[in-house]
This record gives C-alpha cells, sequence and structure tokens, in this order.
C-alpha cells in the first residue's frame, strides 16, 4: 500500500509538470490530491481525520477553480494548451486557484491547520513535494501574468508568513507560516523573473527538508520540547540553528541569494517600493527564526532545561540530511553566474 501511495504521488506530480493540456494538468493534480490524503490520515486521531477533510475541500475547491478558468479559456481561445492561457479572466482565476492549492495568502487559511494534524514527515511533504505541481503551473503561466497582480498576492503573503508565525509554539504551525512567506517572496518575482523564482523555492525546499527530518529525528513537535536537542545530539543542534538563519535569509548562509537576486530584479523593473517593502516585512519572520534559534543556544551546556527530555528513536535520515545541509548552509555564489 505505501509503495501505491509513493508511486501516486510521485507519478501525478510528474504528469502535472511534464503536461501540455489543462486537462492532462488537472487529472494530475486531481490524482496527487488522491494520494497524499492516506499519508495524512494514516494516524487514527481525530485531528488527522480533521487535516485531510480540510486538505480535501480546498484541493477540491481548487481544481474546480482550475478546470472552469482552462474551459472558459479554451472556449474564448480554441486552446487548451498550458502556455496558451490568453484570456484575462481566466488568467485572474488560474492564479486564483494555484494560489489555493500552494497555501500563499489570502488562501493560506487550511495549510497552518492541515499541517498541524499531520505527522512531521507528511508536514515535509506538503510543504516540499506538494509546492512542485502548483508552483510548475504558474511557471508555464508566467509570461501572460501581469506583475500587478502577483505583486500585492506576494507582499501579503510575507506579511501573513510573518504575522502568523509569531506567535506559534507549535514548530509544525510556525513552518507553516515560514512556508506562506517564502511562497510570497516566489509569487511577487514569477511574472517578472520566472527563473529566479524558482531558484528561490527550490533553495527553500533544500533548507527546509534537512530541517524536519532533524525534528523527525529528534522528536521535537513545540519550542519547549526543541530545548532538550542539545542534550541528545549537539552536531544536530547547531546545524539546525543554522538551518534556521538561512531560512531567515541572512548573509552568509544560502537563503540570502534567491532573496538578493529577487531584489535586484524588483528594482531593475523600477518596482522599488516593494523591493523595499518585502525585507522590511521580512523582519517579522527573523523574529520567530531568531526565537528558535535563542531558545536552542540557550540551552547548550553547561546551562541545564527545566524541561522533561523525551524518549528518542533513531529514524534513519542521516544521508538524505548529510546531502542536503551543505547546499543548505553554503552560499551558492556561482548562482548568479548561471541565471544571467
Amino acid at each position: 500500500a505505501l509503495f501505491m501511495i509513493t508511486l501516486g504521488i510521485i507519478i501525478s506530480t510528474l504528469t502535472v509538470t511534464s503536461a501540455n493540456h489543462w486537462l492532462t494538468a488537472w487529472l494530475g493534480l486531481e490524482l496527487n490530491m488522491i494520494s497524499i490524503l492516506p499519508v495524512i490520515t494514516k494516524q487514527k486521531h481525530p485531528r488527522s481525520t480533521e487535516a485531510a477533510t480540510k486538505y480535501f475541500l480546498t484541493q477540491a475547491m481548487a481544481s474546480a477553480l482550475l478546470l472552469f478558468s482552462s474551459t472558459l479559456n479554451a472556449w474564448q481561445t480554441g486552446s487548451w494548451d498550458i502556455t496558451q492561457l490568453n484570456n484575462k479572466l481566466s488568467c485572474i482565476l488560474m492564479i486564483s486557484a494555484l494560489t489555493m492549492k500552494m497555501g500563499a495568502a489570502p488562501a493560506h487559511f487550511w495549510l497552518p491547520e492541515v499541517l498541524q494534524g499531520s505527522t512531521l514527515t507528511t508536514t515535509l511533504l506538503i510543504t516540499t513535494w506538494q509546492k512542485i505541481a502548483p508552483i510548475t503551473l504558474l511557471y508555464m503561466i508566467s509570461n501572460h501574468i501581469q506583475s500587478n497582480i502577483l505583486l500585492p498576492i506576494g507582499l501579503l503573503s510575507i506579511l501573513v508568513g510573518g504575522w502568523g508565525g509569531i506567535n506559534q509554539t507549535q514548530l509544525r504551525k510556525m513552518m507553516a507560516y515560514s512556508s506562506i512567506a517564502h511562497l510570497g517572496w516566489t509569487m511577487t518575482v514569477i511574472s517578472i523573473a520566472p527563473n529566479i523564482a524558482l531558484t528561490n523555492i527550490i533553495i527553500y525546499m533544500a533548507i527546509s527538508t534537512p530541517f524536519f527530518l532533524l525534528l523527525t529525528s529528534s522528536s521535537s513537535k513545540t519550542l519547549q520540547t526543541m530545548t532538550t536537542t542539545w542534550a541528545h545530539a549537539p552536531t544536530a543542534t547547531i546545524i539546525m540553528m543554522l538551518l534556521l538563519l538561512s531560512m531567515a535569509g541572512l548573509p552568509p548562509l544560502t537563503g540570502f541569494t534567491p532573496k538578493l537576486l529577487i531584489l535586484d530584479k524588483l528594482v531593475m523593473h523600477k518596482l522599488t517600493p516593494a523591493a523595499t517593502t518585502m525585507p522590511i516585512l521580512s523582519l517579522l519572520s527573523l523574529t520567530f527564526y531568531l526565537r528558535t534559534m535563542y531558545l536552542l543556544a540557550s540551552t547548550t551546556s553547561p546551562t541545564t532545561t527545566q524541561s522533561t527530555t523525551l524518549w528518542r528513536l533513531k529514524p534513519n535520515y542521516y544521508q538524505i540530511t548529510t546531502i542536503l545541509t551543505p547546499i543548505a548552509l553554503f552560499n551558492i555564489t556561482i548562482l548568479p553566474a548561471l541565471l544571467t
């Protein structure tokens, strides 16, 4: 059963990414949604059932909107080709559908709730792999999207991602808001420089994957339980601190590179007010990243924590973490050369 579900998730995403026809893309997204539902409901708990129901309803609504948008475009222009989304209304409806699919603001309400009801591994899957299909479709229609539609969505996502995450003590909800904020950065630039937007989301996935795997291996689900990770695995704690700083986009680390490139492109296209607003709004996100890092650092030896230490098992995620951590931490200085 696990093999079939995994195969379904992989094939459905590949179907969307390689699709040329709107119906094929829609079919891939539907298969993707059906495949992920058993993964969310794996825990026999009311919270996971609730999470799966919320996920299903939101995704079904977004899929219906996507189908309506593509049908309207085909009716008006006579083309089902993904890259030929020439109808203005279809384009706006499609952006709304894909925004809802990804969980960007203002259609972000389902994401923190769904992640809170899932396991850490499922959370990782939803925040990384499940974003590939809608981002690809957005990339394919980017030449038809006007930046004045996506800029407000992006700025709102950065604001919501920062503001929502500040008050969280649950790590899964905090990472959901972090995901919304990163999607905001991607959305602002995808109509101007789609390659940079794609780079941003790939780097975000490379940073969040090892972070989630380290959380899973240390059984940390809240900020309080994170304070006991030093005694369990000192090296993992240091890596987690650096990954948080990279996610915040601080200069020597990889997370800074795509942000700099995005701001550069916005300034080049005379969108300086947006380029100024985005880093200011990102300070909200920086607040909770630094708070989490402080909690990790303040309980390092010889300081002792007052929290009870969890019973921790050791899942074998170290190979993936070892491969992705250098990518997530060491700034890719050659990247601008590759993109120009």
